[in-house]
């Protein structure tokens, strides 16, 4: 079970997000889209969507950084193991807070505004469960880690930065605390939901999303005839 969890899910979710992702994309392009909800109701969405993605873009960065960015790198910037945790501690409470308050103000939006509940499918239901399971168990793990007792550099990361590498060494997991592996677990089941939900719209960011029209129903040529 051991090998299986930490040494094969990990590339069947990474599978299921990546091969997903592209079929989704080039073949499924009309339903790229992150089912906008602004129409059906906007108030509430001006507050908690800000927190949300700004809670979530903290807390990506603090994950690249500690998972991704060996313990040397950080030495090497001058910034040893106490400075690190502090700083992590601080950061990660911050950022988590804002992420959590985001995600329960939007699940407060999506369940009680009717329209917005019955515009909701069942795979968005599972979607929002393992997102709630991952956000709380990684918000568990940085404060009951609060003293320290556990170093995630030195196990979860080179086991992570190994799977990338297809070095993949599960015995790294076997003494991490059961929130950390829960909240790992909670991940791979996030990545093998996203290519069927509506989180594919991230990926756009970077490219038009930002300026593209909140829902698109068709588009138009140079000569403004509608195709």
């Amino acid at each position: 079970m051991n090998l299986f969890l930490w040494g094969a899910l990990p590339y069947i979710a990474f599978t299921f997000l990546i091969a997903g992702t592209l079929i989704r994309f080039f073949y499924f392009e009309s339903n790229w889209t992150t089912k906008s909800s602004e129409f059906l109701e906007k108030k509430q969405l001006r507050i908690a969507n800000p927190l949300f993605h700004f809670g979530l873009a903290c807390v990506l960065g603090g994950h690249i950084v500690g998972v991704l960015m060996p313990k040397t790198w950080t030495a090497a910037l001058g910034i040893n193991d106490h400075m690190y945790h502090e700083g992590a501690l601080y950061m990660g409470a911050v950022a988590g807070v804002l992420f959590i308050v985001g995600f329960l103000l939007l699940m407060k939006r999506r369940f009680t505004v009717k329209a917005l509940e019955a515009n909701t499918s069942t795979l968005d239901k599972w979607l929002y469960l393992f997102l709630a399971l991952a956000i709380f168990s990684g918000m568990t793990g940085t404060l009951l880690n609060y003293a320290g007792f556990f170093d995630y550099r030195v196990s979860i990361g080179p086991w992570f930065r190994g799977l990338l590498m297809f070095q993949p060494d599960p015995s790294l997991m076997e003494g991490v605390p059961l929130e950390f592996k829960f909240h790992m677990f909670s991940w791979m089941a996030v990545a093998i939901i996203f290519p069927f939900s509506r989180l594919v719209h991230c990926l756009s960011v970077p490219l038009n999303y930002l300026t593209r029209p909140f829902i698109v129903y068709r588009k138009r040529d140079g000569a403004g005839r509608d195709k």
